[in-house]
């Protein structure tokens, strides 16, 4: 049964990162919905252990997103040329890829990833 609770993550990342992002700026990319399932099973499969605190979920989780962020960045932006985002006119940012407040937001969204993890694993067990 582990395999349908992480493709249940992985939509329930596809679906609702592409919700934030078109409620945020307008529209989205398929590549980022595919990140955001990615992202919240891998959160998901993170948040398993039982010394996971929120905090350490938190700064863990946006550092693996910021990271995440760079590969695919430099794939859909840099590789492909899509324009799929660009962080040149934020501070402190490389490459316009990442940069600082992005990690801080991606932290502060790590809080309801890791109680929507918690739902989804009392869901399944």
């Amino acid at each position: 049964m582990k395999y349908a609770q992480y493709i249940f993550t992985f939509l329930m990342g596809y679906f609702v990162y592409a919700f934030v992002e078109i409620a945020g700026r307008g529209y989205t990319h398929w590549t980022m919905c595919l990140t955001g399932g990615i992202v919240l099973t891998l959160l998901y499969i993170m948040n398993k252990s039982r010394t996971m605190t929120l905090i350490k979920s938190c700064i863990t989780g946006a550092l693996m997103i910021t990271a995440i962020e760079f590969a695919v960045g430099v794939f859909d932006n840099i590789i492909m040329g899509w324009s799929v985002w660009d962080y040149s006119g934020l501070r402190f940012n490389f490459m316009g890829q990442i940069c600082p407040l992005f990690t801080t937001i991606w932290a502060i969204l790590c809080i309801p990833a890791f109680y929507l993890c918690r739902i989804i694993r009392r869901r399944f067990d």
